[in-house]
Parts: C-alpha cells; structure tokens; sequence
C-alpha cells in the first residue's frame, strides 16, 4: 500500500495544562487519552536512511505498537510534508530483533506522553517531552495554517524540527528519555 503525505507543524506551549486549555478553547473531542510512547528510530551502520532524510520508527504505546517510515520532506513551504507508511505491529521486540538481523540498529530513542484531539479537519496531539511542550497539528496544510491561527499563533510560530533536532539542538546527548 502506497503511504500517504503526512503535513504538520509543532507549536511551543508552556506546559501541558496551556496546551490543553488551547485545545479545550477551540472545542476539539478528544480522541485518545494521555499515554505515553516509547519510541526507537532505526538505521543502518552507514546511516544511510538519515543521510537520504527518511526514517523508520518502532513506537510502542499501550494500546499497540507501530512501525512507521517517513520519506524525505517534500517542499511544501511553512510546514513539514513527508510521505508516512505506518502499519501495526504484533510482536514490537521480535519485530526489532528481525531488523537487527537484517542491519538495522537503533539510533536514537525518545518518549514523550501524548494525548489526542480532533478538530475540523485536523489531528492536534498535546506533546509532553524531554525538551518541552508542544501542540502538533496534522492535516491538510490549509486546515493546519486554520487551526494554528484559531489558536492565536502566527507561521512564524511554527516549529518543523523533529524531536531528535530538537533535542540535540537543545544540548541532548544520547536518548531522548524521562528515565535513566
């Protein structure tokens, strides 16, 4: 099955009741309660998927676990466009221990918790990570630029970085990990 464009922005909050409060102001339904991710990204020893700018995630959550691919960002101006594969997993750790057998190892871990909404035409997910909060709104990229500006932030607001970049570009060394 081909993937599909995934479009999103993160926005900065000040912390998880902000976030939520922000969400609660625009009168989203919330789809899924707070839970927390683990999350692995994989590679092989030449780096090669993160030099040609994709990704190949193993996340797990309590009600399931996911492996995702994510292609090279598309040029798509304010916000990060990439085509997304994402399909459930079984058996997480055999899952991960076939792909070490095929040469692919983990690089680098992040959790975070997160708790989902619906609003319009988007997805908005409150982000509580190592390296702060954050709203991440998903959808269609004029239903994103809407939903930001519902939410009094300005393009400029935008933060398109991944978790990793933003970790590393906040002094991280090693895993993005609430527990040591």
């Amino acid at each position: 099955m081909a993937g599909q464009v995934e479009s999103e922005i993160k926005l900065r909050i000040p912390g998880p009741e902000a976030a939520r409060a922000a969400v609660a102001s625009l009168g989203a339904r919330r789809l899924r309660a707070r839970h927390f991710e683990d999350n692995v990204l994989l590679d092989d020893a030449a780096g090669r998927l993160g030099a040609g700018g994709r990704l190949l995630r193993l996340r797990r959550t309590p009600q399931g676990s996911y492996l995702t691919y994510k292609g090279p960002r598309l040029d798509s101006g304010e916000v990060k466009a990439r085509e997304e594969i994402e399909v459930p997993v079984g058996e997480p750790d055999d899952l991960q221990a076939l792909l070490a057998a095929l040469g692919l190892r983990p690089v680098f871990r992040y959790q975070k918790y997160r708790e989902t909404y619906t609003w319009k035409d988007v997805e908005i997910v409150v982000d509580e990570t190592p390296v702060g909060t954050f709203l991440e709104i998903e959808g269609p990229v004029e239903a994103v630029h809407a939903a930001a500006a519902a939410l009094g932030y300005r393009r400029a607001d935008y933060v398109t970085d991944s978790y990793a970049d933003l970790f590393f570009a906040a002094g991280g060394v090693g895993d993005m990990t609430f527990f040591k």
